[in-house]
């Protein structure tokens, strides 16, 4: 017997959403790409490519007598500059060691970079990055993947 309901039908499997790759495989670090960093007393242009890119590393900062020691990670658009990371060895008279981690996802737009900055001899940054997606939001899978 015929009904005049129409039912929709929604398909909620990956291959529905366009990918066959779940998201965390689909940002993976491989081999040949992601570009690895490491910096210290001074400041390192990442990229200033569009896109999504995927930022991870660690950061170790250690106290000076009299001096603030940081590093971050930085946005820029050519004009100014904003700290998106950030972490700070604070001038308490005491001598302190302090580490992180991190795992960033920034999208960057024409004219805009990023960068990691350490400000002091005491201060280093190293990790690597890598672009997930284009400016479009299409999906740059690892160097050497092909999803089947």
């Amino acid at each position: 017997m015929a009904q005049n309901v129409i039912v929709p039908i929604i398909d909620l499997t990956s291959s529905a959403e366009g990918s066959s790759v779940p998201q965390n495989l689909q940002t993976a670090l491989t081999f040949d790409s992601q570009t690895s960093f490491a910096t210290n007393n001074a400041t390192t242009l990442l990229t200033s490519n569009t896109g999504f890119w995927r930022i991870v590393g660690t950061a170790a900062v250690r106290s000076d007598s009299g001096v603030e020691n940081a590093v971050s990670i930085q946005l820029s658009d050519g004009l100014s500059t904003k700290d998106v990371w950030k972490i700070i060895a604070a001038n308490t008279g005491n001598d302190h060691a302090y580490t992180s981690q991190f795992d960033l996802v920034v999208f960057l737009s024409a004219s805009e970079s990023i960068s990691v900055v350490s400000n002091a001899a005491k201060a280093f940054i190293c990790g690597s990055i890598r672009q997930i997606a284009d400016v479009n939001g299409t999906l740059v899978n690892p160097s050497g993947f092909s999803p089947q």
